[in-house]
């Protein structure tokens, strides 16, 4: 239930090989041995994207990577941060003077951020430190979630070292606030889903407020992940805080032209909430009310009866301060078809038609030639995948995650599971791009997994 906290469970630590060898490794590392485990999962998003932040419902599942850490609290107020990754340093700070520097996105910047969420919630100011030791399963920079996954972990830490109790729901919206200490005004998507998720189901995560739908998914198809190797760090770049904004100015354009108080809106969601209108409406509004070509922030300011400096400073982020066009049409049709397309996913799982997977696959297919064309967040190694993924036997395949690199997800009927893996391993892996980096190749069936825990040992 998503009122209850995260499940707490009893473990011989000896029985399960990667809590051992972390406990080892926590051992040489700190000299002691930990009090408890955490884990929180990434994710894979089946469609749905980039609408989180605009307020739509997505529908991801939790996959079985996941982010593991162990943990020892201590007297000082110290945290020490390690990681079993030798790519990333250690580091330790004061635990009443979290700094996060949004310039760089360093690792334990993310722990950072839900750690000093759970702080604030709860307006402590003397806290105790802790040992920590992360260690990670998901690929870095792959539009798995690795990033959230270890803000949730962090922040399930922190809650579990101070003794206090919030539900999933309150854990995935505090978490979801916090990682915007880095700089990414993310939605709430991987958070939730991190939190929320439960074995052998998909879930339809809707927001504002914040609650989970059960969505079964077919049982004669396998949803499979791969990895492009392009990697992409949404709080590195830009690309994704233009879009953030480019949704947020075109919601505005859209609210004014509907004679709304444009002032108080900030998402596509709002504008469609005051109007009453379906999705299917707010497509035609949209080509009524923004032109195709982009906005230059001269033009947006005429539209709205601003100056300059009150865009820069009431409504654009900092890092988009020096954006030169703003793509409001492209994006807002994006937006209002793929909410669109996430309700159709979810009625057609229930209805279970016998074309059930022919009739997922083409709203995925459609889901990736939007992304492509209209929010342009793709890559041609992306699209070369997808097609790859389609020539040998998906009936549906699309980027998953923020794009501009990362991992594709494809639905793929049972049967011809064996013969997609090894035809795409060959075609991608192999033949297409052979400088790719052994390890970052993922290629692999995946099924719904459960939400973040805390290990106690037995």
């Amino acid at each position: 239930m998503a009122t209850e906290g995260p499940a707490v469970r009893r473990v011989q630590v000896a029985e399960h090989p990667r809590l051992l060898k972390l406990k080892e490794m926590f051992n040489s590392k700190f000299g002691s041995v930990p009090k408890f485990y955490v884990r929180a999962p990434g994710r894979v998003n089946i469609i749905g994207e980039h609408i989180d932040y605009c307020g739509y419902s997505v529908l991801p599942m939790a996959v079985e990577q996941d982010m593991l850490i162990a943990v020892e609290p201590v007297k000082t107020h110290v945290l020490q941060l390690a990681n079993t990754n030798p790519l990333y340093p250690d580091f330790s700070t004061s635990a009443n003077n979290i700094q996060i520097d949004k310039t760089k996105p360093l690792w334990h910047n993310y722990f950072l951020c839900g750690f000093k969420g759970i702080q604030e919630h709860f307006g402590l100011s003397d806290l105790s430190g802790m040992n920590c030791l992360v260690d990670g399963n998901i690929p870095p920079s792959s539009g798995l979630s690795s990033s959230s996954a270890l803000v949730c972990c962090a922040g399930l830490v922190t809650l579990t070292v101070l003794g206090m109790n919030l539900s999933k729901v309150e854990l995935a919206e505090i978490c979801t606030k916090s990682e915007h200490y880095i700089g990414t005004e993310g939605g709430g998507m991987d958070q939730s889903i991190s939190f929320l998720a439960e074995e052998g189901t998909a879930k339809l995560i809707e927001f504002s407020p914040l609650r989970a739908t059960d969505v079964k998914l077919p049982s004669g198809a396998v949803f499979v992940i791969a990895n492009s190797c392009v990697e992409m760090n949404k709080a590195a770049t830009s690309h994704f805080n233009i879009r953030v904004m480019e949704c947020r100015l075109a919601a505005k354009l859209l609210a004014k032209h509907k004679c709304l108080p444009w002032e108080e809106v900030l998402r596509l969601e709002e504008v469609q909430a005051k109007l009453g209108f379906s999705l299917e409406e707010m497509l035609l509004i949209t080509e009524d009310a923004l032109h195709s070509e982009p906005y230059s922030p001269e033009e947006i300011c005429r539209c709205l009866g601003i100056s300059l400096q009150e865009l820069k400073t009431q409504i654009l982020s900092p890092n988009t301060h020096d954006v030169l066009t703003f793509k409001l049409y492209k994006r807002a049709k994006h937006v209002y078809s793929e909410a669109a397309r996430v309700l159709q996913f979810k009625k057609i799982c229930e209805e279970a038609p016998d074309n059930t997977v022919q009739l997922l696959g083409e709203l995925m297919n459609q889901s990736h030639v939007s992304c492509r064309d209209m929010y342009e967040c793709s890559c041609p190694e992306l699209d070369q995948l997808v097609d790859i993924c389609r020539k040998f036997g998906a009936q549906g395949s699309r980027l998953t995650g923020a794009g501009w690199g990362g991992c594709t997800v494809s639905i793929v009927p049972a049967d011809k599971l064996s013969s997609f893996l090894a035809n795409v391993h060959e075609a991608y892996y192999q033949r297409s791009n052979q400088s790719l980096v052994p390890e970052k190749q993922s290629l692999f069936a995946t099924k719904p997994g459960g939400g973040a825990l805390v290990f106690l040992e037995d």
